[in-house]
C-alpha cells in the first residue's frame, strides 16, 4: 500500500492539534466563593516573600494619626471651615490601618482587621456611579449625555433643575463633578460644601460656571446625583446594589450604605432614604476590607464575575476615561493616574477607588493586583507602600 502523503499545510495543522492535545489548558481565572478567600503564600504567584512582607511592615508602621473618632475629625476638618456644618448622618470610630493584597486572584497578604466594618467615605461614590451604571445598561438612563431633569417628576424638574443655569445639568456632568449645580439640599446649600472665598460673606457669592467647564469636588451634588437615580430605579439604592452587585460577588451580609436623618423622599406611597455619596456628613458606605477588595475584583475582571458579566465594559471604559475639566478623575470616584502624576510608582493605566482616610481600592490590570488599604498615613506613603508592593513582583 502507498503510504498516505499529506500536504505542508496539512501537517501544520495536524501539528498544532497535537500540540493542544497535550499542552495543559491555561488555569481558569478564579472567583472567590461567598464567605472564603483563598490565600496563597506570595512565592506560590513568583512574588518575593521578603519584600511583600516589608511592604506589609511598612504598611503597618504608617497608621494615619489623626484621630480614629470620625464624628470628631469631621467637625475639626470640615466643621472648622464650613458655615453651620452639622453631621446628618451617621458615624462611628475606625479601626487601625488595615488592608489586602489580591493577585491574581488570590490572597497573598493581609493585616489588621480587614473583616471590620468602617466607614469608607469617599469610596461610596464609586458604589453610586456603578449603580448608575446599571441603570444605563438596563436602558433608564438612555445616555449619559442627555439632562438629568427630562427623568424627573414635574416637581422635583422644578425644584432642582428649574433655573435657566440647572436646566442643561446631564448626567455626565453629575459623574464627574463638573455640573456646578446651584442649589440647597437636605439642608446644605452647594457653596457651604468646601467654601471659596476670603471670607463667610463671600461664600455664597461664589463664581458660576457653565455645567461641564469646571470641576468641584461637592457632596452636595454628589448627593443629587443620587436622589436623581433614586427617582430612576424607584426603589432603594442599598437595595438595586445588594440585588446587583454585592450579593452576586459573594459580599457578606454586613456592610450598610446610609442616607441622613432627613433625605427621605416619598415614591410609589413609600418612604424611601436618599443615601450619600460620601461620608462628608456622616452616612455613606460602612464596609469591611475583603467586601471592598470583592468589589474591586470585580472591576479587575472587566465587570465579570465568574460566567457572568454583571457591569459593562462599555460603562468601565466611560468611568475610566478623563474629563475635560480634570484629566486625573473619570467618574466618580473613578481616581486616574494620567501621566503616573497622582502615584508615580504605579502604571499610568491604575485607577484607586478613593475616600478620606485615605480609604483606598487600587486595581492595577498590567500587574493583575487589587489592593485595598485603609486608613493609611497620607498620598506620599500610599505611593510607596503600593511601589513596594509592584516591587514584589518577579
Amino acid at each position: 500500500m502507498t503510504p498516505r502523503r499529506f500536504s505542508p499545510a496539512t501537517l501544520g495543522l495536524l501539528l498544532v492539534a497535537l500540540v493542544r492535545c497535550v499542552t495543559p489548558l491555561a488555569a481558569a481565572e478564579y472567583f472567590p466563593p461567598r464567605g472564603d478567600w483563598e490565600h496563597r503564600r506570595p512565592d506560590q504567584l513568583n512574588l518575593d516573600s521578603l519584600k511583600m512582607q516589608q511592604a506589609v511592615d511598612y504598611a503597618r508602621a504608617n497608621d494615619n494619626p489623626a484621630t480614629k473618632d470620625m464624628a470628631t475629625l469631621m467637625k475639626e476638618t470640615f466643621g472648622a471651615h464650613e458655615p453651620n456644618f452639622k453631621l446628618l448622618g451617621p458615624t462611628q470610630p475606625r479601626a487601625a490601618i488595615n488592608g489586602l493584597v489580591v493577585h491574581r486572584g488570590y490572597v497573598v497578604a493581609e493585616w489588621g482587621d480587614t473583616a471590620r466594618t468602617d466607614m469608607t467615605h469617599s469610596v461610596t461614590k464609586t458604589f453610586l456611579t456603578t449603580v448608575v451604571g446599571l441603570a444605563w445598561q438596563r436602558g433608564l438612563i438612555r445616555d449619559v449625555n442627555n439632562r438629568v431633569s427630562g427623568y424627573l417628576p414635574t416637581a422635583e424638574r422644578a425644584e432642582l433643575f428649574g433655573s435657566e443655569h440647572n436646566a442643561p445639568i446631564t448626567w455626565d456632568h453629575l459623574l464627574r463633578q463638573t455640573s456646578d449645580w446651584s442649589g440647597t439640599l437636605w439642608g446644605v446649600p452647594d457653596w457651604a460644601d468646601r467654601p471659596v472665598g476670603a471670607t463667610p460673606e463671600d461664600y455664597p457669592k461664589r463664581e458660576m460656571h457653565d455645567p461641564g467647564a469646571f470641576f468641584k469636588y461637592n457632596d452636595v451634588r454628589v448627593n443629587l446625583l443620587a436622589l436623581a437615580a433614586l427617582h430612576i430605579w424607584r426603589r432603594p439604592l442599598p437595595q438595586v446594589l445588594r440585588e446587583e452587585i454585592m450579593d452576586p460577588i459573594g459580599a457578606s451580609t454586613t456592610w450598610r450604605w446610609h442616607g441622613y436623618e432627613n433625605s427621605w423622599v416619598l415614591i410609589d406611597g413609600q418612604q424611601i432614604q436618599s443615601v450619600s455619596g460620601g461620608g462628608h456628613f456622616g452616612g455613606g458606605m460602612f464596609i469591611s476590607a475583603f467586601d471592598l477588595a470583592r468589589f474591586g475584583y470585580l472591576f479587575l475582571r472587566e465587570g465579570r464575575w465568574d460566567d457572568r458579566q454583571i457591569v459593562s465594559k462599555e460603562w468601565i471604559a466611560l468611568a475610566r476615561t478623563p474629563g475635560p475639566a480634570n484629566n486625573t478623575y473619570g467618574f466618580a470616584n473613578w481616581s486616574l493616574n494620567t501621566g503616573r502624576k497622582p502615584l508615580p510608582s504605579t502604571p499610568a493605566s491604575s485607577v484607586t477607588f478613593r475616600g478620606n482616610g485615605p480609604n483606598i481600592v487600587y486595581i492595577d490590570w498590567e500587574n493583575d493586583l487589587v489592593v485595598v488599604v485603609r486608613w493609611i498615613k497620607d498620598d506620599k506613603t500610599l505611593d510607596n507602600f503600593l511601589g513596594q508592593v509592584i516591587g514584589a513582583l518577579k
